[in-house]
């Protein structure tokens, strides 16, 4: 198919340079919207094409040649045939899955807003519910063409030799050139609360049920005053549905033993203390609603942490410990700790990465100080989601700005292999997938031949 031969390079070359994902971010306009293709019972409209191909311009690395709306409107249409493909074959996903990662999703979105949802509705002109809704959407179709594609190319790997092969198939001008890379690792303690800190906000909770018991306060106003749920706390602390086995132990055993309607006593969990309600049991899913308080840490139980640090940093620097067993035998991070410490491109599992790619700024301007070797002392910092923590951070390596080249890129040169591979059998599935799926383009898309099979 000429889509997927023609995006090959464009696309894996813009994946080989690119160590981020785009943030989601407020509308800045209006598209004037119309459906641009239909594929069985699914549609795609002109706003859909435009806003990925302003997202794939965004992302694309200077030197890079940039996709072409074509090329995107092709992308994207293939998308909804692998979802409408995915209904006549019966791979589906379950509403638990796409509620948890809407969950999720929307979580993110509103600590940016701090968790008000005044101010979100003020910058993408929707309410909670209406957002909420259409991430809803966008997660299920993902979620679906996820697992469409891992059962087309199921079983598939690639060698060192396909790796060789489609390195040396790249013309040389035509090699990504990156920017310099580092390798920075983290050991990351979060502080043991003290008793008498956790108390005060489990006696707090209490009150909280009491007061509601006895009319004095309302659950979801509590909810969204207090809990520190972002994702929801708008809603009023309503959680939704959720299967079994979605929640953490803890919570699901406490909502699960009560009656509908029932509140229960404060239920500690790994993030916090929940106060919850059962609202409703359907089926196999369960609707709760909670209130989520996460005891922090003074400034004593924060000295102990910091203390552990710095002996774990004398006995690195003195050759006695290695960093990345540190990591893993006292690390909290686990995002970090699995891969000795640290981080990670998650496309390419590579620990060679542009400093851009951490997501912390605070992290950017820490090691840009540092010079290679370096360890830092114990250094406080805040977890969106857990509050203050001590971490110390490890300046492994530095690479210069470079081209592309088997020695030093071999784990981004391999995903890049695989990912081409990955396109070659999707190529020859699309044939043959399109003759069972009615699809419709419009004609000002024509041109795109997003139907060729050249």
């Amino acid at each position: 198919m000429k889509l997927l031969n023609r995006l090959t390079f464009t696309l894996i070359l813009t994946m080989l340079a690119t160590a981020s994902f785009a943030q989601e971010a407020p509308p800045t306009g209006q598209v004037l919207d119309k459906i641009v293709a239909k594929v069985d019972n699914y549609i795609l409209l002109e706003s859909d094409v435009q806003r990925a191909y302003m997202e794939a311009l965004s992302q694309n690395q200077q030197g890079q040649v940039a996709p072409t709306r074509c090329e995107v409107f092709e992308s994207l249409m293939i998308n909804k045939l692998m979802v409408a493909k995915a209904e006549v074959d019966s791979i589906m996903v379950t509403d638990a899955e796409v509620m948890l990662q809407t969950d999720q999703r929307f979580s993110m979105v509103m600590q940016q807003f701090g968790g008000d949802e005044a101010t979100l509705v003020e910058a993408y002109g929707k309410t909670s519910e209406q957002l909420k809704a259409e991430i809803e959407d966008v997660i299920r179709e993902q979620l679906i063409v996820t697992r469409m594609r891992g059962q087309i190319t199921e079983g598939l790997t690639v060698s060192p030799n396909d790796v060789r092969q489609f390195y040396n198939s790249i013309p040389k001008d035509s090699l990504p050139l990156f920017t310099s890379e580092a390798t920075v690792g983290q050991i990351v303690i979060k502080p043991e609360v003290n008793p008498q800190t956790k108390q005060a906000l489990y006696d707090q909770l209490l009150q909280f049920k009491k007061d509601i018991g006895e009319g004095k306060a309302d659950f979801a106003d509590l909810a969204r005053k207090y809990s520190e749920d972002p994702g929801s706390a708008a809603m009023g602390g309503d959680l939704g549905f959720a299967s079994k086995g979605q929640m953490v132990p803890q919570y699901e055993n406490a909502a699960l033993a009560l009656k509908q309607g029932e509140i229960s006593d404060p239920v500690e969990s790994d993030y916090g203390f929940h106060m919850i309600q059962l609202l409703e049991i359907k089926g196999n899913t369960y609707n709760t609603r909670h209130i989520l308080m996460a005891p922090r840490a003074t400034q004593a139980d924060l000295k102990k942490s910091e203390r552990l640090l710095d002996s774990l940093r004398t006995e690195i620097k003195a050759g006695r410990m290695d960093f990345a067993k540190a990591a893993k035998d006292f690390s909290d991070d686990r995002s970090t700790s699995d891969a000795g410490g640290f981080f990670t491109d998650p496309s390419t599992n590579s620990n060679r990465l542009s400093l851009r790619t951490l997501e912390d700024p605070l992290l950017f301007f820490m090691i840009d100080t540092m010079q290679v070797g370096d360890i830092t002392m114990p250094m406080e910092f805040d977890d969106p989601r857990d509050g203050k923590k001590v971490r110390i951070l490890y300046y492994k390596a530095k690479y210069p700005a470079h081209r592309a080249n088997m020695e030093d890129d071999y784990e981004k040169l391999k995903a890049a292999t695989l990912r081409k591979k990955e396109e070659e059998i999707l190529s020859k599935w699309f044939i043959t997938a399109k003759e069972d799926i009615y699809i419709d383009l419009d004609p000002a898309y024509d041109r795109c031949n997003a139907l060729s099979e050249k």
